[in-house]
């Protein structure tokens, strides 16, 4: 799932990225954004899922995938677009327009 929130006064937009993700001991967040270095998502306890917040420069796409228990891919289902990553699966686009 992700959530955008927009401010009116700032060109960038509060990105949350969340994975449902019960009987899952990681989530990893690999972004373009973040030069495809691994970012550690935070488990929430009530919603067994994992969470990560950040702010990105509005008018823009990235794309990104989860690394699930450091061995399994997942995209999410509500991304904005979907490429093709040329090692034979899609990657996930989150605009910030």
């Amino acid at each position: 799932m992700i959530n955008k929130r927009f401010f009116k006064t700032k060109d960038e937009v509060e990105v949350t990225f969340e994975l449902d993700a019960a009987n899952v001991d990681s989530v990893v967040l690999m972004a373009e954004f973040h030069d495809w270095q691994p970012i550690q998502m935070k488990k929430v306890a009530k919603s067994k899922s994992f969470k990560y917040r950040t702010r990105l420069p509005k008018g823009a796409e990235y794309q990104f995938r989860y690394l699930v228990n450091d061995t399994e891919w997942v995209n999410d289902a509500e991304a904005d677009h979907y490429v093709p990553n040329g090692f034979g699966a899609d990657n996930c686009i989150v605009r910030t327009a």
